[in-house]
């Protein structure tokens, strides 16, 4: 094969790159430190140190993490709205003004265009860039990826994927990179697209390790259309040599000069941190080229025939559409704020039923949330589609929606965190890594700043205080996290009096990394131990709901999907208990679940947890039928009200089930939900100064909740102190005649 084999773009110019300043070590991260902390410093001298490099014309130009400027459409009524903003955002991505030693070399730019002089030839300084393959999506399967060679399987080429991640304990199966098995510079790691495909550009990052520091420090790209004859791109007559990472976790983007078109290609590194080894893990961007024979392409092709945004949004992008959202669909929606973050942003919901802004009696309410970590965007947009969806299938009378609304108060929050997300969508899907904009800006995990209220409630099952002084539910909040010295973010305070407000029923909260379905407990309930089994009393009732959610998924039972990172979860359905899989403390499952009547699970719903926006139509399909059926769960179990003898309702009434541990409670009106599996239960009901009331109850297969009322009548120690009160508690004064009448017979007895 010659180079005449492969297709070359028009050639673009190559600017002189940035010389190392600084050592290479500034880039490790001491493994001691908080990893919040970490992120920050590390991210910081990052940016630092490419101020003080200087240039060297030998060396491809790497593009330092742009803002994504995503410009797919929004709908037809805001469109007009956003020429402008786009038109801007796209002057802006047009290219990057060189520094002053530039200036002062030989190149000269072309004043008020995008063109460089370089001797007699010009060349424009828009670049072409395509989106990401799919080695972090798992588009790219395993046998598409090769290597020279592998240090052992558990870092073989099938590890080396952009921001994979290894298992706490690093082993021979699941690691967090391609390794070389020696470290010179005929290494390399290479990709099979399996189909003639325009290559724009490669991102990479070091190892995912805890106890190691490996990274790539220059690397070189070739091609190859048959895998045996190799060109490597060159910058005129030299071999193009790019720039790779400096430290292991922040992903580095190089952009190639012009666009190659092949099918095999190759990143071969040539120099690497020096007290590591040759470790990378790879992003390859690139545009198929048309080929309606190719049996690959065709297998894995998902499309969509739902016309909405699919595109990533700001927070003002975001406000934007569920204005546009509550304007198409005003009977059914409306749109609120539960707080603000801690820079001052709102957290927005909308709300979705046929009588939008009140609580109806016998309407059971749910709640979707997303973007607890701000840097899990999928859930976050997948929440925007929905409630489009949602509005513009009401409209064309889909009746399975209508039914949904109807009958159904729907609560979506699309972006807990918006601070956290704003920095992760600042510089864009691919670049912002694992960790950034996951925090709060004041360094808090929101997911798990909920107060410990299991250990509250197993310490007084121990000491066997229940039902005596604690009930096995609604445990109350410590006095000390109400504090305003306590570590609460702002966010939380807001979603807890939210969840206090709302008489939710269920709840989802999506997030992003993995493919699996998560319930109660997430906190071990043994000392000292990270993994273990943790069942809550409604173990099967959360195990179903787990499961109606992953098994309408299109990837999360599949028992041939690779793994996202380190753990086979299809092997458990798809589901797994949350202190089985890792322990954790005060997270919104079981506070949601131990302080409120919401049952609450988890749901993460992508490899990738900021997919490139070219994913989303397909992450949709993979998603939409989920979201609906789990929705639908809220009306699976019993439902009634309880009452007085004069038909009022009675508030915080307690709904027991005869062999579960763990009571509900009514609503304002005296309307109460109880989640359960198909089956006959005995239910009671009591209130204070009621008597108590116990029924039979059966729970069907088929879709919608039993109906099962109680009416219940006060106690008569209850009615004395309701007169004792009416009197204020003095005794009751009798007729004269009675007195006299009992005066007598005292006289008699002698008394």
């Amino acid at each position: 094969m010659t180079r005449q084999c492969l297709t070359l773009m028009t050639p673009l110019a190559v600017l002189g790159l940035l010389l190392w300043f600084a050592d290479l070590s500034l880039g490790s991260v001491g493994e001691d430190e908080d990893y919040y902390i970490q992120e920050l410093l590390t991210r910081e001298q990052y940016n630092q140190v490419q101020v003080l490099e200087k240039p060297i014309s030998s060396i491809a130009h790497r593009d330092e993490r742009p803002r994504q400027n995503p410009t797919a459409k929004m709908p037809k009524r805001k469109a007009e709205s956003n020429k402008k903003t786009d038109k801007t955002a796209a002057e802006t991505k047009s290219g990057k003004a060189p520094n002053k030693k530039a200036e002062k070399s030989k190149k000269s730019m072309v004043k008020n265009s995008n063109i460089i002089s370089e001797g007699d030839r010009q060349y424009s300084l828009i670049k072409e860039e395509c989106p990401p393959m799919g080695l972090e999506t798992l588009k790219i399967d395993d046998f598409q990826l090769h290597a020279s060679s592998t240090k052992r399987y558990g870092l073989g080429a099938h590890r080396g994927r952009l921001n994979i991640q290894a298992g706490l304990y690093e082993d021979d199966l699941y690691d967090g990179a391609w390794c070389a098995g020696r470290d010179d510079p005929l290494q390399w790691l290479e990709v099979d697209a399996r189909r003639l495909t325009k290559f724009t550009g490669v991102i990479t990052q070091g190892r995912s390790s805890l106890w190691s520091s490996d990274w790539v420090t220059l690397y070189k790209v070739m091609v190859s259309n048959d895998s045996h004859t190799w060109i490597t791109l060159q910058n005129g007559s030299k071999d193009m040599i790019f720039r790779a990472n400096r430290e292991k976790e922040i992903p580095v983007r190089n952009i190639f000069p012009a666009p190659v078109v092949a099918r095999y290609i190759r990143v071969n590194p040539r120099s690497w941190f020096h007290g590591g080894s040759i470790c990378m893990r790879v992003e390859i961007l690139g545009c198929p080229m048309p080929d309606p024979n190719n049996y690959y392409h065709r297998r894995n092709e998902v499309t969509t025939t739902d016309d909405l945004d699919f595109r990533h949004h700001s927070y003002k992008e975001m406000r934007q559409l569920m204005k546009v959202v509550n304007e198409m669909c005003p009977n059914i929606t409306r749109i609120y704020n539960i707080g603000k973050s801690h820079s001052g942003l709102k957290l927005y919901a909308i709300e979705i039923t046929d009588n939008p802004g009140e609580h109806e009696v016998g309407e059971p309410e749910f709640r979707y949330t997303a973007g607890s970590h701000g840097n899990e965007v999928l859930g976050r947009e997948l929440l925007l589609l929905l409630m489009q969806f949602m509005c513009l299938e009401y409209l064309s009378g889909n009746q399975r929606i209508r039914h949904l609304v109807e009958e159904t108060r729907i609560h979506l929050l699309p972006s807990v965190n918006p601070d956290g997300y704003e920095k992760a969508f600042e510089v864009g899907s691919e670049l912002s890594g694992w960790s950034l904009g996951r925090w709060t800006n004041d360094g808090i995990d929101i997911h798990h700043n909920f107060p410990d209220l299991n250990s509250i409630l197993w310490e007084a099952e121990s000491k066997k205080w229940i039902p005596r002084k604690m009930f096995n539910h609604h445990v109350p909040i410590p006095e000390w996290y109400q504090s305003k010295n306590a570590s609460v973010a702002l966010e939380t305070r807001a979603l807890i009096a939210w969840m206090e407000k709302m008489p939710f029923v269920l709840g989802g909260n999506l997030q992003g990394g993995e493919l699996v379905v998560t319930f109660p407990y997430d906190r071990t309930r043994s000392l000292g131990v990270t993994r273990e089994q943790t069942p809550t009393p409604d173990d099967h009732v959360f195990r179903w709901l787990a499961f109606s959610y992953a098994s309408t998924h299109r990837l999360m039972t599949d028992a041939n999907r690779r793994v996202c990172h380190t753990e086979d979860f299809a092997k458990e359905d798809g589901t797994i208990n949350g202190a089985s899989w890792h322990t954790a403390a005060g997270s919104m499952n079981d506070f949601s679940y131990l302080h409120t009547n919401c049952f609450e699970l988890s749901m993460y719903v992508g490899c990738d947890k900021f997919p490139h926006e070219s994913e989303l139509p397909e992450e949709w399909e993979n998603n939409r039928e989920s979201l609906l059926v789990f929705m639908e769960q809220v009306h699976r179990g019993i439902k009634g009200v309880v009452r007085d003898l004069q038909g009022r309702g009675i508030a915080n009434a307690m709904i027991s089930v005869e062999g579960i541990s763990h009571d509900i409670r009514t609503a304002t009106d005296g309307d109460y939900w109880r989640l359960l599996n198909p089956g006959e239960y005995r239910v009671t009901v009591r209130a204070e100064g009621y008597s108590l009331s116990s029924k039979k109850c059966e729970v069907g297969y088929l879709m919608g909740a039993t109906r099962c009322d109680f009416t219940i009548g006060r106690t008569n120690l209850s009615r004395i102190r309701e007169i004792m009160e009416k009197f204020n508690k003095q005794p009751i004064k009798l007729p004269v005649r009675q007195l006299q009448a009992r005066r007598s017979i005292q006289t008699r007895l002698g008394t």
